[in-house]
């Protein structure tokens, strides 16, 4: 993972000067772009891009083998809590299906371009767990429930 803030240049710098942004961007690798009035954005080359992609399709399929096999889904299991703390909070089946949810979501990012799906389970277990860790406000939820309630918002 990399972890290092890449450089930046605001939007305005782009639109003013563009060849030099550009070899900028080139240079660094990537290059974020800040806009005030909206969402920020990155600029970088073409193939490197397409390397991450081919990255994250390969670690993706093999998570997808791992799950597939009761050694690998044990291992990916056991290692859950290192890497989702949480989880200390969830019975040993909950953490089973949450691992494997959270693969089949990070597939379909790679495979599907589906960026979406990992948050959303990642929220959804998360909130979960905040609510297993209240034993008193756990006893004080409902039983099972049917039907769709709408989006919920994740809260960090």
């Amino acid at each position: 993972m990399n972890i290092a803030r890449p450089d930046s240049v605001t939007f305005t710098d782009l639109s003013r000067n563009p060849r030099a942004v550009a070899e900028r961007a080139s240079r660094t690798g990537r290059l974020r772009v800040t806009h005030r009035d909206a969402p920020d954005f990155y600029l970088t080359a073409a193939d490197r891009e397409e390397r991450r992609d081919a990255d994250l399709s390969t670690t993706s399929r093999m998570f997808l083998a791992m799950i597939r096999r009761d050694a690998g889904a044990q291992a990916l299991v056991t290692v859950m809590p290192d890497v989702f703390p949480w989880t200390r909070h969830l019975g040993d089946a909950e953490v089973r299906a949450f691992t494997v949810e959270l693969v089949e979501a990070l597939s379909d990012a790679a495979e599907l371009g589906a960026d979406h799906s990992a948050p959303e389970v990642i929220a959804g277990w998360r909130a979960t767990a905040r609510i297993k860790a209240d034993p008193e406000g756990y006893q004080a939820t409902p039983g099972p429930t049917e039907g769709d309630y709408g989006p919920v918002e994740a809260v960090e």
